[in-house]
């Protein structure tokens, strides 16, 4: 019984590690002025750039973008 209890905790535990992940958004804007707040909920430099128009500040990149939202290559077999 106390095995499987401890396989059971395992499994839930390994399930919980890959399921926790780190920001997904490419990049961030640097507001200026009072404040000065970050918000780093962009997918491009685009939608960054429209956030600070008008109201100041700068995109930069987010460093904590893991390049998740990149779809993985396959690798390419070779048949000789």
């Amino acid at each position: 019984m106390r095995l499987a209890i401890a396989v059971l905790v395992t499994l839930l535990a390994g399930s919980l590690v890959d399921s926790a992940r780190a920001d997904p958004y490419r990049w961030c804007a640097q507001y200026s002025g009072r404040g000065g707040g970050t918000n780093c909920y962009f997918m491009t430099i685009g939608q960054c750039q429209a956030a600070v128009s008008g109201v100041g500040g700068f995109c930069r990149p987010n460093p904590f973008y893991t390049g998740s939202d990149q779809p993985r290559r396959k690798a390419r077999r070779s048949y000789s």
